[in-house]
């Protein structure tokens, strides 16, 4: 019973990082300087 109640908790918070990566993706953010462009030489737009 503790095993099932630690996966779903495991599958729930890798969801959430998902989905939130899918909408920083979608709002323009780019997943390799954070949407700064300061940082990262120019290369996001």
């Amino acid at each position: 019973m503790g095993t099932v109640v630690v996966l779903l908790l495991l599958a729930a918070a890798i969801g959430l990082a998902v989905r939130s990566m899918i909408r920083d993706k979608k709002s323009g953010k780019s997943l390799q300087c954070g949407g700064d462009c300061r940082h990262c030489s120019g290369h996001c737009r």
